[in-house]
């Protein structure tokens, strides 16, 4: 099949794009030409600014693709201006479970109905990133429909290409002894490692799977878990204080857990988190 790839030159669109390759389809990245990437000659290349409707027209005005993958749009005026010239037999757009409002556990995609969610037009810069989601949802859900879309929800990516570093950051200060706030070291959170973030995106290009998809690692960890993990293999203990460095994952507002059960009898089945976590963490103290 003929693939776009909107962005994708980073973190797991590089292992989204390499299983696409391994599969024998045919790519195309588009891309501001700003970075690079490791593909050399085996896609082809697209230069494109999603942020301007002329750039965009530009480049795909005419153009037809079997499978668009879009991981550049954080709004409904992001999608707009790709969807007004995009065609294509099925679009796949990188959407996040930022888009529940709050997360819990067992959370479902029907706990987020972009049919229902009024439409804004707006830019990524008028609203946050969790709002900016939901709109980009909304508005291919409720303009877009004919376009045959899937909204892919991943919840935090991680790994050792992670360019966050949220795991790394708990290795690095408990190692260093740097003081770091925690505001609830309990709570339970679903994690999904990037290799397979990308792997998930190549099966749905595959798929007949529409409209939004949760992915995600089975079963969930706590911070402390990691934490007393880090402490274990180092021999050093966390130091805890209000005036620490803020930790990533703060602001979670109760325990959440991802359900993945219509990937699952769309023919996916994500890995558990407890049968990697403990081997990337320790790739993370080594680092």
């Amino acid at each position: 099949m003929a693939i776009l790839v909107m962005g994708g030159t980073r973190f797991f669109g590089i292992h989204m794009i390499g299983e696409l390759l391994s599969h024998g389809h045919e790519v195309t990245i588009a891309t501001r030409g700003h970075a690079e990437d490791e593909f050399g000659d085996r896609v082809n290349r697209l230069m494109m600014d999603a942020a301007d409707a002329g750039s965009v027209k530009a480049a795909l005005e005419g153009t037809f693709y079997d499978v668009v993958i879009d991981k550049v749009a954080y709004s409904s005026a992001d999608i707009r201006r790709i969807c007004d010239v995009i065609r294509c037999r099925k679009f796949i757009h990188m959407s996040s479970t930022a888009v529940y409002d709050p997360l819990h556990m067992d959370t479902c995609e029907t706990d987020y109905d972009p049919f229902k969610h009024e439409l804004v037009w707006l830019e990524r810069a008028d609203t946050d990133y969790d709002e900016g989601k939901r709109q980009a949802e909304a508005a291919l859900a409720q303009q877009y429909d004919a376009l045959n879309w899937t909204a892919v929800r991943y919840p935090f990516v991680v790994g050792t290409d992670d360019y966050t570093g949220r795991l790394k950051f708990y290795a690095d200060h408990v190692r260093r002894k740097i003081p770091m706030h925690i505001d609830d070291i309990d709570m339970q959170m679903g994690l999904i490692r990037s290799d397979e973030a990308g792997k998930f995106m190549a099966f749905l290009a595959e798929s007949d799977l529409q409209g939004p998809v949760n992915g995600c690692a089975a079963g969930t960890i706590s911070v402390r878990e990691i934490l007393d993990y880090i402490s274990e293999k180092t021999g050093k203990k966390p130091v805890l204080s209000e005036a620490g460095d803020e930790a990533p994952y703060n602001g979670l507002e109760e325990d959440y857990s991802i359900n993945t059960q219509k990937a699952q009898e769309a023919g996916y089945h994500f890995s558990s988190l407890k049968d990697w976590i403990y081997e990337l963490l320790d790739e993370l103290i080594r680092k």
